[in-house]
């Protein structure tokens, strides 16, 4: 494939990242003989792969910058064109997008201050949300990662929790500490936490603080009040970003009318900077059981709607 100098240059990437990314995806090996790159390996692969190629080249010839999230979404969009199966999760802070919806997903948190991920349980807002945080606190991008969720109990009540403010939060916090380990690994979570660059805390303790140059992810969503949903997005200052993950169908309140998220993106929706992506039962990536569990409640829910 020939291309051009600044073409060559992302398509390799630092050390050779980027290449090393798309030869595993699709199973080839990239070359750069000078004047462009060549490509060996069977005929499908190497047909999805310069899809991706091409589109990255693009990017930079059109005086972009290419990043890694740039490559996941080209290897991405490449697998839904052939009809191929999209790359699960693969090394630590290797995350790559496994549906369309994913991709676009990842797209928007890297061009939009603010984004709302929103869907059912197990497609990947928030792993990927966090990964894609801890991605730019491990670039220098941002200072801290600070990832927030309403302490709501799922349908009953945990009682009186001894210990410090962590062992208190800590429970509810379990599936962020669990995506962090995965992408980040146990020594640099724990190093990078002792450092502050890694903050999980609820939503209350949100208020009066001024968020900058930190990735912000408000996880669980669905259970935040609408005063706690506009106080949690007040809170985004110079050169942060912000991401807010949550299952509208899912709200655990008292109230479920008084839950903060579907307000607010009815509300923004449209705003410059804010992007809103939706998931359904289709992107759902944990055991394809579940897919056909949220399919299943989907529609005893449309059967339940009065007409």
């Amino acid at each position: 494939m020939p291309l051009s100098d600044d073409a060559v240059h992302a398509v390799s990437g630092p050390s050779g990242r980027h290449a090393a990314l798309i030869e595993d995806a699709f199973k080839v090996l990239i070359e750069t003989p000078g004047g462009g790159v060549t490509l060996t390996g069977d005929a499908r692969g190497r047909t999805s792969a310069k899809r991706a190629l091409q589109t990255l080249a693009a990017r930079a010839d059109a005086g972009e910058e290419v990043v890694e999230a740039d490559v996941r979404i080209a290897i991405g969009g490449a697998h839904e064109s052939s009809g191929q199966a999209s790359p699960r999760a693969v090394r630590k802070g290797n995350v790559s997008p496994k549906t369309k919806s994913q991709a676009q997903y990842l797209e928007r948190m890297a061009t939009h201050p603010l984004v709302f991920g929103l869907g059912p349980a197990g497609t990947g807002k928030t792993f990927l949300a966090v990964a894609h945080g801890a991605g730019m606190l491990m670039r220098g991008e941002v200072d801290r990662l600070i990832v927030t969720r309403p302490a709501v109990e799922a349908g009953e009540k945990l009682g009186f929790l001894p210990g410090d403010l962590n062992e208190k939060v800590d429970p509810y916090m379990a599936p962020v500490w669990e995506a962090l380990t995965d992408i980040m690994g146990a020594d640099q979570l724990r190093r990078r936490r002792e450092k502050l660059e890694i903050e999980v805390a609820p939503i209350a303790f949100m208020r009066g603080r001024t968020l900058a140059h930190a990735f912000v992810i408000v996880d669980e969503a669905q259970n935040c009040s609408r005063l706690q949903m506009k106080m949690v997005l007040t809170r985004i200052g110079e050169g942060a970003r912000m991401v807010v993950t949550g299952d509208p169908t899912q709200v655990d309140l008292l109230n479920p009318r008084d839950s903060g998220l579907a307000h607010a993106v009815s509300i923004l929706e449209g705003v410059e900077g804010v992007a809103v992506s939706r998931f359904t039962s289709s992107d759902v990536v944990r055991h394809p059981l579940v897919e056909r569990i949220v399919k299943a409640y989907d529609a005893d829910a449309a059967q339940s709607t009065p007409r």
